[in-house]
């Protein structure tokens, strides 16, 4: 394990009867970076994120959470880090000053610098409007809003969050991103799982998980380079046609394309460079005049999508 990462584990895994829900996952966090894992439901993301914070215990391997070894000083884990879930789990009955008062002091803040924690959070997070607002009254983006407040009250060296931006509008995920960028220049270290491609882009390093194993770590832009992704002698296409559906079936038949799939209104292709890009057309979309394609290079969601299935190919 890196002594200078925050978070660092290695051949981390945990087994609950004969499921194994984590496969010897090992990673490093740098300090004040965004960490983020991607990866379907049920592969492990919440599994690993539960270990990480001290609260399930690894089967075998280890990690460390800002030096702390998380089977022997868990507590002491629990104290500096804090932790956000995809879901509103605060207090509904209780106003949005209440709330962050109520988090103060669970973690044990005098009342002095309680009332420093809440003013600090409330003005950064931009939820002061509404101190005396019941927090369930609130929209989505406001209750993630308050969500992170009572997760910085201590100010917590560690910040996880578990799909934090999920179910809310894009300006209020946007909003959440802004905040999150200005904590980490403060020197919080962001661990982030999402289902969101675009939120992954803006990562400092992003890993993939898939039935319990990280298959995939590193920046976005070293991943998106990568030759398993776009193999030697292949080129990929962004194909725009009258009726992608149609030509994606097409596409799935020719051997040539090792891969299609449809992204928004246009086509991702992987193909065999002795396939030519008029030949192509011809196959996927005859009689379409209008039909195109240019070169492109591989988006992130391309990356996880090539490498999960080659890995579903070899358990095969």
């Amino acid at each position: 394990m890196n002594g200078d990462a925050v978070i660092s584990t290695d051949r981390l895994t945990r087994r609950f009867g004969p499921v194994v829900a984590l496969r010897e996952v090992s990673l490093d966090v740098p300090p004040a970076t965004i960490f983020g894992l991607l990866g379907p439901n049920g592969s492990g993301k919440s599994t690993l994120i539960r270990i990480l914070c001290g609260v399930l215990r690894p089967t075998e391997g280890n990690a460390r959470v800002l030096g702390l070894d998380i089977r022997t000083q868990a507590e002491e884990v629990k104290r500096r880090i804090g932790y956000m879930s995809q879901r509103f789990s605060l207090y509904g009955d209780l106003s949005v000053r209440e709330n962050v008062r109520f988090y103060a002091r669970v973690y044990g803040l005098s009342p002095a610098k309680q009332r420093q924690r809440e003013e600090a959070v409330l003005a950064l997070t931009g939820v002061g409007a509404y101190v005396d607002r019941l927090a369930a009254t609130l929209s989505g983006g406001w209750k993630q809003r308050l969500a992170l407040s009572c997760s910085l009250i201590h100010e917590p060296e560690v910040l996880f969050l578990d799909e934090p931006t999920a179910g809310i509008d894009p300006v209020a995920r946007r909003d959440l991103w802004d905040l999150l960028f200005a904590l980490t220049h403060q020197g919080v270290t962001m661990f982030v799982t999402t289902h969101y491609m675009d939120e992954a882009e803006r990562c400092t390093k992003v890993g993939y998980i898939d039935k319990g194993r990280l298959i995939v770590l590193g920046t976005p832009d070293v991943l998106k380079a990568s030759p398993e992704v776009t193999p030697r002698g292949t080129v990929r296409y962004e194909v725009t046609c009258v009726d992608p559906p149609a030509a994606l079936a097409k596409a799935r038949t020719v051997p040539a394309v090792r891969d299609a799939t449809l992204f928004g209104s246009t086509l991702h292709l992987l193909v065999d460079e002795e396939l030519e890009g008029s030949q192509l057309l011809a196959l996927i979309a005859p009689g379409d005049s209008s039909a195109s394609l240019r070169p492109i290079a591989p988006s992130l969601e391309d990356v996880f999508v090539t490498l999960s299935r080659a890995q579903s190919m070899e358990a095969a």
